[in-house]
C-alpha cells in the first residue's frame, strides 16, 4: 500500500513550474524507489518538438537507464497531472508499484474547455488512467487527487 509524500509531490511541482517558465507544460513528475529519488523531469514536448516527452515519460525513461531495467516494479510515479492514456500504457509496461497524482483528467479537461488557446491547447483522450491499469495485466496501486489544489494551480494559458 502506497502512503504518499507530500515532499515527493512537492518536488513535481516545483519541477512543472521550471517547466511552464521554459515555455512548455506544467508537469512535473518524480520517480521514487523505497523513498529514493531515482528521476525528477518536466514537460519537454514543446521545448524539444517532441509529442512523446512527457513528463512522466521522461521520468520512467531515466528511472529504467539507473536501474538497468525496463521493468521498475518497486518504483513509485508521482506527477502533479493524471497520467495521459500514453504515459498510463508506459506505466503498464514498465510494470510501476504505483503512481500518485494531483489534477485528474477531469480538471484538466473542465480547464481546457474554458481557456484552451492557440498556445495551450490542452488536448486530451477521454480515457482515464485507472481505466488503462484495471484493463491491464499489472495490479498498478493508485492514489488520486493527492494535493489536488495545488496541483490544478499549476494551469495556465500563456
Amino acid at each position: 500500500m502506497i502512503t504518499p509524500k507530500k515532499k515527493f509531490m512537492r518536488l513535481a511541482i516545483k519541477e512543472a513550474k521550471v517547466a511552464h517558465q521554459k515555455g512548455d507544460y506544467a508537469v512535473g513528475a518524480v520517480l521514487i524507489k523505497d523513498d529514493e529519488i531515482l528521476a525528477v523531469c518536466s514537460n519537454r514536448s514543446k521545448r524539444d518538438e517532441n509529442p512523446i516527452a512527457h513528463a512522466e515519460t521522461l521520468a520512467i525513461i531515466r528511472g529504467s537507464k539507473i536501474l538497468k531495467s525496463r521493468h521498475l516494479e518497486d518504483c513509485v510515479l508521482y506527477t502533479t497531472h493524471e497520467p495521459c492514456p500514453m504515459c498510463a500504457s508506459i506505466i503498464v509496461w514498465a510494470r510501476l508499484k504505483g503512481v500518485v497524482f494531483g489534477a485528474s483528467y477531469r480538471d484538466m479537461k473542465k480547464y481546457r474547455e474554458k481557456h484552451a488557446n492557440h498556445h495551450y491547447l490542452w488536448r486530451t483522450i477521454h480515457i482515464p488512467c485507472r481505466e488503462i491499469f484495471r484493463k491491464s495485466t499489472e495490479k498498478i496501486e493508485l492514489v488520486q487527487n493527492f494535493m489536488r489544489e495545488e496541483c490544478i494551480e499549476l494551469f495556465h494559458n500563456k
